[in-house]
């Protein structure tokens, strides 16, 4: 581990000078909640839209964080990004909504009419350029400059199926910063996902204790225990500490007791897919339990280790095979799975998660609305084949916190990080005291933060920032600062 650079020591409150302890201000503090509006939001990379969200030229839709907006738009020439304020007098041009629970996300097609001033009518085309002045002879001739008048572009680049925004034109690019887990996503078709439903919800923590929550799996056993107790042995073994040599066919198999048979091990394998399908849909989408479901067991060797491995590999490849055969762009399972695996949560600093299993993904965005408020948004992804996509999902169902209809996973995870927020500010808790084994992403990401808003060169950011990818439930490493 390298030492602090004093750089970040001098000039960041709350820094994290001992990375296995993470202050415990840093999740309430309003002025380091202000640091990081004024020093990192404006410099990172974000997820704007799903670019299914806005499949013709002219759709388009606001994207609301850290006190500003910025409009993502498909056009022509394909998709641009404007700062959403009249060159006149500053109103919004389209949208301008609050993000919280009471307004949905604003869209819409400027294609025949173009983005329209409601305040003096003033009027763009969807590249931006100013189509109409009302009383042109009013202005001097330097106001009414292109130059002048024009929306001002904001930064935006497309990948994996969404549209990123960044309000640094100097900040390396979307690719350069998140590094080589966007070749990883894009082997297993990402680009293809598309939303089947999304809730959304304000949760009253800080946004960084709402991520973490999902930053490792450590936190199962408890949190959820009916993956657990269905698979113990797998959790176990992941967390618990290994003794003797029988770890490998007792983690394969999650059985215990002696003379668990080939068909107990395929059960609770099934039983596990049933219940993260049913507490999160699109990480293990109900199609694909259902192909697994309908495996012949015959051509299994009797020895359970051996059995479940071999089983894994022909659920892969018959929903590779069946729903290619149905048409969806599924890329071949086993395949990427060697060439190019990925962790069970994968994570695109600041804000974005997605988790895999087979062929569809679940996937997280999260936005500050003050230091103890998070907009939280949870994504089902899944394929489908080409013609018969669904109707795009353009804003979230807007659920309580703790409504009992959000599916169960994410009710669990919900029930812990109000009350977490409450007791960080226990008198004598100074500090969070991570696993350097296991919760080192809580580490890493907040170092990174810290590299933000001490001002630390952009290049620099963007090489530690590769290495938060594919880091789930792994190791405090060395950032470079």
């Amino acid at each position: 581990m390298s030492n602090i650079d004093p750089a970040i020591t001098e000039r960041v409150p709350l820094a994290i000078t001992d990375p296995e302890r993470i202050p415990a201000k840093r999740y309430f503090d309003e002025e380091f909640y202000k640091l990081e509006q004024e020093r990192l939001w404006p410099h990172v990379w974000q997820m704007a839209a799903r670019l299914e969200q806005i499949p013709e030229p002219g759709d388009w839709i606001e994207y609301n964080n850290a006190g500003y907006s910025v409009i993502v738009v498909r056009t022509n020439d394909g998709v641009k990004a404007f700062h959403n304020a009249c060159r006149h007098r500053g109103v919004p041009f389209a949208g301008g909504m609050t993000v919280d629970s009471s307004h949905p996300t604003a869209h819409g097609n400027c294609k025949k009419s173009g983005f329209v001033c409601p305040f003096h009518g003033w009027r763009w085309n969807m590249d931006g350029e100013n189509t109409f002045v009302y009383g042109k002879h009013l202005f001097s001739e330097r106001q009414l400059d292109p130059d002048e008048i024009n929306l001002v572009p904001c930064r935006v680049e497309t990948a994996i199926g969404c549209a990123w925004i960044n309000l640094d034109d100097d900040a390396p690019s979307f690719r350069d910063t998140i590094g080589p887990l966007i070749g990883r996503l894009e082997a297993h078709g990402v680009d293809h996902l598309r939303a089947e439903w999304c809730f959304g919800t304000v949760l009253p923590a800080n946004w960084k204790t709402a991520m973490e929550a999902f930053m490792e799996g450590y936190h199962v056993t408890q949190t959820h225990p009916q993956l657990h107790d269905c698979l113990p042995a797998m959790y176990d073994g992941l967390y618990e500490e290994k003794s003797g040599s029988s770890s490998t066919a007792d983690t394969l198999t999650s059985m215990d007791n002696t003379g668990v048979t080939v068909k107990d091990a395929i059960d609770a394998q099934l039983r596990h897919f049933d219940l993260i399908s049913e507490g999160m849909a699109g990480q293990l989408h109900a199609k694909e339990v259902e192909i697994a479901r309908n495996i012949p067991l015959d051509a299994l060797p009797d020895n359970p280790a051996e059995a479940v491995p071999m089983w894994f590999g022909m659920v892969m490849a018959e929903v590779t095979s069946q729903l290619q055969q149905r048409g969806e762009p599924v890329p071949n399972l086993l395949e990427v799975n060697v060439s190019d695996p990925l962790q069970g949560v994968e994570y695109v600093f600041p804000h974005f998660f997605l988790l895999p299993f087979f062929s569809s993904f679940a996937s997280y965005r999260v936005r500050p609305l003050g230091p103890e408020h998070t907009l939280f948004e949870i994504y089902s992804l899944t394929m489908h084949p080409e013609g018969v996509e669904p109707e795009p999902v353009m804003e979230p169902t807007m659920l309580p916190f703790d409504s009992k209809e959000f599916p169960p996973i994410p009710r669990q995870d919900y029930s812990n990080i109000p009350i977490q927020q409450k007791a960080l500010h226990a008198k004598g808790f100074e500090y969070m005291r991570l696993a350097h084994g296991v919760e080192g992403l809580v580490s890493n990401y907040q170092r990174v933060i810290d590299g933000y808003i001490a001002g630390l060169p952009t290049e620099q950011l963007a090489e530690a920032t590769t290495h938060l990818g594919g880091n789930f439930d792994g190791e405090i490493k060395d950032l470079g600062f």
